[in-house]
């Protein structure tokens, strides 16, 4: 009998009508013949609630007892959700990460997936269960303690349990219908995309997306996981519906140059003023950004004036203090030098995204082009094989991405 991942996130079970409306997803796809797996998160708001438990008990916690603690949210769904079924007379069992068990490797708050061995499971499914239902974000490390799977966990709890079990397909339900060509909340006219490439997914995820996350979307490609993003609050669940996230040999619609535009508004802009142009200086400035945990993400260095240069670079926002804190004292162990290191915190990124890139001629210059043409001043540019991204002042970030909508026509036909 084929088994089939079905994972359902915070909104999708919220409450326990949202429960019984899952469940009902659930039943439909065990009629269709399917052996389920179900990947749950905690209901809605529930995990930040632990997260501030913990916080107010100890703010300087200890990380196990938080994953204790934190992966509680998860297992009151799972275990909500096997009763809903079982009403429903569905054979279903829950099970938390270490009862199956997960096997996990790493930190406590952000360990990561090593295996899953699959002969528990097997052994519910032959005994007459339809439905195993799993508490996401979890595992269990090598001293049998509970630890959580961090950001985007539950996601990657289903993806790699559709690879462990040889699913196939791993349905992600959430609150939007699938992934769209830009935020609709920006471009009204943004369409909805049947297909999109691991590839696609993976840019648009890592440039602000926040359909899925980038480590479930890599291990769906690394085990050729079909990958399906459909809303639980839609009663049809065929196979047409939602955007199947697969390999770009199965995608068969017109291939356009550009899929999709991305954004991220919380960016900001470092400047180091008249750095020292020698060899090494690059280093002298990145390891201690990196040992801070700065997340780098564009760099530029401009042209040498007598042996001068200044090196400029983009980080999330709120990481800005700390990127300061890392030169200023990388500047007094005499590691580098400069002038001045100046911060612009009121810009934004803005991407376009598309494997058409590899063999469409003038795609950057089509984006440059429309954003003079709107006034847009780039501040920073980077380009990879499907991407093309700029830093621009956050004033112009929805026109700058409704035109460029515009000028790759991504727009719903009507």
């Amino acid at each position: 009998m084929s088994r089939l991942v079905m994972k359902f996130g915070g909104t999708s079970v919220a409450d326990l009508d949202k429960i019984a409306n899952a469940a009902s997803k659930v039943a439909q796809e065990v009629k269709n013949g399917h052996e389920v797996i179900v990947i749950v998160s905690a209901m809605s708001g529930k995990t930040n609630e632990l997260v501030s438990w913990v916080k107010e008990t100890k703010e300087d916690y200890d990380q196990a007892e938080y994953d204790s603690v934190v992966s509680s949210g998860e297992n009151i769904t799972s275990g909500l959700m096997a009763l809903r079924l079982q009403e429903m007379g569905v054979p279903a069992r829950s099970w938390q990460g270490w009862q199956v068990p997960v096997q996990a490797t790493g930190h406590h708050e952000s360990a990561r997936i090593d295996a899953i061995p699959t002969d528990n499971l097997n052994k519910s499914f032959e005994s007459g269960h339809k439905v195993a239902v799993i508490a996401g974000f979890q595992g269990v490390m090598d001293d049998g303690r509970i630890a959580t799977l961090g950001r985007g966990g539950s996601d990657t709890t289903a993806v790699a349990f559709a690879a462990a079990v040889n699913a196939v397909r791993c349905d992600i339900y959430t609150d939007v219908d699938g992934i769209y060509t830009t935020d609709p909340r920006i471009v009204s006219e943004a369409r909805k995309l049947n297909n999109i490439s691991y590839e696609e997914m993976l840019e648009l995820a890592s440039l602000g997306a926040k359909v899925l996350q980038t480590r479930s979307v890599e291990l769906a490609r690394s085990y050729k996981i079909p990958l399906r993003v459909l809303s639980s609050f839609e009663e049809d669940i065929s196979e047409n519906i939602g955007t199947m996230v697969c390999q770009e040999k199965d995608i068969m619609e017109n291939i356009k140059a550009v899929k999709g535009v991305a954004y991220s508004r919380d960016e900001a802009k470092l400047t180091l003023v008249s750095v020292a142009d020698r060899p090494g200086v690059a280093a002298a400035i990145f390891v201690p950004l990196a040992d801070a945990g700065v997340n780098v993400d564009m760099i530029v260095q401009n042209i040498s004036e007598e042996g001068r240069t200044d090196m400029t670079f983009s980080c999330p926002v709120d990481q800005v203090i700390r990127a300061k804190k890392a030169l200023t004292e990388a500047m007094s162990a005499d590691l580098i030098n400069y002038k001045e290191l100046i911060a612009d915190t009121l810009v934004a990124k803005i991407s376009i995204v598309g494997n058409g890139m590899r063999s469409h001629a003038g795609v950057a210059a089509q984006m440059f082009e429309v954003l003079a043409n709107e006034g847009v001043n780039i501040r920073v540019i980077t380009t990879s094989e499907i991407k093309v991204s700029v830093l621009v002042d956050r004033k112009y970030m929805e026109l700058a991405i409704q035109s460029l909508h515009d000028v790759f026509e991504l727009e719903a036909k009507t």
